[in-house]
């Protein structure tokens, strides 16, 4: 069911009052002043009534019923559309929920579908600043499109404190099926972080070029600064999947070396062992009586000649490492 969490009016940089929200085309056409209305979950007659009051495009609301389209911004006029994607854990799985914007000369909406944090405290900020939100429907924009950036920070923190526990771990015993299921998860993610991410950088570069009406050029500078983040969360993102695949490297070439270490051990314990077998199966099997010496004499002189043997054997691969 539809739910508005907020709907007011504000002039000059501060809250007039608290409107309803069939009253919000009446308000925007009122000089000097702009409505923001805030939407949970709205259904299609929500929809519908913005759209006549608003004059929004039909083209918007058709992407707007249909939802799940990729991060995108697309201008009507002097109006523009745009859909921006907030990353949250359920139940341990990545979801991105989907947040609708629209904004024109009077009016800023929001539509937020599912339970991604909420924009009240956008809200609430941006009226603790009235010397910024003198600047209107560009200032708010501006702010929930930071908001929604913010909320991939303490994702992106989490899995790097992930892959640095993983990378340590991988150095001290060797990699198991989880851990290696666990990395493959984990560059699944970033994969999907940077997908829904990117095209958010691209629309704030957009909004800075585009000459509305509602966008101060003096605002610009702010929409470049969160390009700036979300270009260094972009970086971020690229040198953790480049981590994700050293771990992965590392847990390889460390669990060759052990076997490669366990197989030379092999080698030389057959190395040691084939000497004695091969005199106690030439004389312990082919004479009754040793024909060299007696048989006191002879198996006394194969024994040392057996233990002669082995100690060079034994000495030379301690040398080597190979023991």
């Amino acid at each position: 069911m539809a739910q508005v969490i907020a709907a007011a009016v504000y002039a000059n940089g501060r809250k007039v009052s608290d409107i309803r929200l069939d009253e919000g085309a009446e308000w925007a056409a009122r000089e000097g002043h702009f409505v923001w209305i805030g939407l949970h979950d709205p259904g299609r007659e929500e929809l519908l009534s913005l759209q006549r009051q608003f004059q929004l495009h039909p083209l918007a609301i058709e992407d707007a019923l249909l939802q799940h389209t990729r991060p995108k911004l697309e201008t009507f006029g002097d109006a523009l559309f745009m859909v921006v994607y907030s990353p949250i854990r359920r139940d341990g799985e990545l979801v991105f929920i989907e947040t609708q914007l629209f904004a024109g000369k009077g009016y800023v909406i929001s539509a937020r579908y599912g339970d991604s944090p909420s924009y009240a405290a956008v809200r609430q900020r941006c009226e603790a600043q009235p010397q910024m939100l003198v600047h209107g429907e560009d200032y708010v924009l501006h702010s929930l499109l930071g908001f929604v950036i913010e909320n991939y920070r303490p994702l992106l923190d989490d899995y790097h404190a992930q892959l640095e526990d993983m990378e340590q771990r991988v150095l001290n015993q060797p990699l198991s099926q989880a851990d290696v299921e666990a990395v493959q998860g984990m560059r699944r993610s970033l994969s999907r972080l940077r997908r829904y991410l990117a095209p958010l950088g691209e629309i704030c570069q957009e909004l800075q070029r585009l000459d509305f009406p509602f966008i101060d050029k003096h605002m610009r500078p702010y929409f470049r600064n969160v390009a700036i983040h979300i270009q260094r969360m972009l970086e971020d993102l690229t040198a953790m999947r480049e981590m994700a695949d050293y771990v992965i490297e590392i847990g390889l070439l460390l669990e060759a070396s052990r076997q490669s270490l366990t197989q030379r051990k092999f080698a030389a314990w057959a190395a040691i062992l084939a000497f004695p077998t091969a005199l106690t199966g030439i004389y312990g099997m082919n004479f009754h009586f040793m024909p060299e010496l007696g048989w006191e004499y002879g198996y006394f002189g194969v024994l040392g000649i057996i233990a002669l043997g082995c100690g060079g054997l034994y000495a030379n691969f301690k040398r080597l490492n190979w023991l």
